[in-house]
């Protein structure tokens, strides 16, 4: 009898996990649901989709056919409601019943609404789906004068909607620059003087107190806490993610801000697998939890979720260092490993439109922003993979052109 391998959301984690379940076991049974109306696209280009430089064609990664041929199961506009881990079970919202024996959980999250009034109003986006972009693009297109709200990564792709599509906007940020739990003034500075070249304008200090409506209930504006006016006909929205988890409520497993795997990706169920930016994973190079949303993790999360479902023998580890870039900008914006954690940090400003900053925790190196001169990630990525203590070697590290042989001459040897 074939083992029956259900797989909980169609994202790349997902779609990885059972594009590896099929290449390791030809005969399991795969199916995928998805609440979602179509099959798996990239999450990274439907920036330029909604900034109206893309049609829609490139988007999409998986037609349906994809999946017809591998004989994997796809069920679209599908929502779990409950799983049974004793019956091995899981039910959807139209009655049906799938039986499993292992199960992946990749349903990622849904943008955090603003918790004030007039949230939801017509005109106020959130940027996650395929379809939030379609909308993003047609009203992006209507609007003359935009409110962006959420002061990090996602927050800046709205800021580039606004930049691309001619709205003069405001980018309302609570504290006293951008991304301030990752760049310090000189590297925000860089990002915010781009900003205003291209039409949006920082705003610090502020945020949203509520918004305002027309008579027909579309947003026209903003009050921030301060109680400064801030006109709009366009608002977006970009505060984080609530996680896709209240299906299992009454499961067992544990959660955290996200459900909690290890190196494995196995969650506290037996037989239950959780991959993507809805984890809370083992980090083998931290030896501590972590979590990370970038497209390239959730990838690697969800093949080794996959492999592991599939495994006989040996369990493969998860073992990745992220990175996540940013193309809105004349120069080019990279940030990689875990650059908002660490206990000591060293950065260096070499021009207008070139930083660098590096973070560790307990003397390694474990993540770093890198504005306007990316040469050097791949350098930084492998000290972080080998774990070595190098936070004594920060004038080093900061050299325009790093010499990995001089640096690793004098520092400590790898943890074992």
């Amino acid at each position: 009898m074939s083992t029956s391998h259900v797989i909980i959301g169609d994202g790349i984690a997902g779609a990885s996990a059972a594009e590896t379940i099929r290449e390791a076991d030809p005969d399991a049974s795969v199916t995928v649901i998805t609440d979602e109306g179509e099959a798996l696209y990239n999450r990274i280009l439907i920036k330029e989709f909604a900034k109206g430089k893309l049609p829609e064609a490139p988007i999409s990664i998986h037609e349906p056919e994809w999946y017809d041929e591998r004989d994997i199961d796809l069920q679209l506009n599908t929502h779990v409601t409950d799983v049974e881990p004793v019956a091995h079970e899981i039910h959807t919202h139209e009655g049906e019943t799938y039986e499993y024996d292992k199960l992946l959980v990749a349903t990622g999250g849904t943008p955090a609404q603003l918790p004030v009034e007039n949230s939801d109003a017509d005109g106020v986006h959130h940027f996650w789906t395929f379809q939030d972009a379609r909308g993003i693009r047609e009203h992006a297109e209507e609007s003359d004068q935009g409110i962006i709200v959420g002061a990090g990564l996602l927050g800046i792709d709205l800021a580039a909607v606004c930049a691309a599509q001619g709205i003069d906007a405001k980018y309302l940020m609570r504290g006293d620059r951008w991304w301030r739990y990752a760049l310090s003034a000189d590297g925000a500075e860089i990002i915010h003087e781009a900003l205003r070249e291209n039409g949006v304008e920082p705003v610090f200090d502020s945020g949203v107190d509520r918004f305002e409506v027309d008579d027909d209930g579309h947003v026209s504006g903003a009050v921030d806490p301060n109680g400064e006016q801030f006109d709009g006909q366009w608002a977006g929205v970009a505060i984080g993610l609530n996680f896709n988890t209240e299906f299992l409520d009454g499961a067992g497993i544990e959660e955290d801000d996200g459900i909690v795997v290890d190196e494995y990706m196995q969650t506290s169920v037996e037989d239950i697998y959780a991959a993507g930016d809805i984890t809370q994973f083992y980090d083998t190079i931290l030896n501590s939890r972590a979590q990370n949303g970038a497209w390239g993790s959730a990838k690697e999360q969800g093949s080794v979720a996959g492999r592991n479902m599939v495994a006989d023998d040996e369990a493969k580890e998860f073992r990745w260092v992220s990175s996540y870039s940013i193309t809105h900008f004349d120069f080019p914006f990279l940030s990689f490993g875990h650059p908002a954690r660490g206990d000591d940090e060293a950065e260096r400003k070499y021009s207008d439109s070139e930083w660098r900053r590096l973070a560790f925790e307990n003397g390694q190196l474990i993540g770093g922003v890198l504005i306007g001169d990316l040469s050097q990630q791949s350098k930084f990525k492998k000290l972080i993979r080998e774990e070595r203590k190098v936070a004594d070697q920060k004038e080093l590290l900061l050299a325009k052109d790093v010499d990995l042989e001089e640096v690793k001459a004098n520092t400590a040897a790898p943890a074992e």
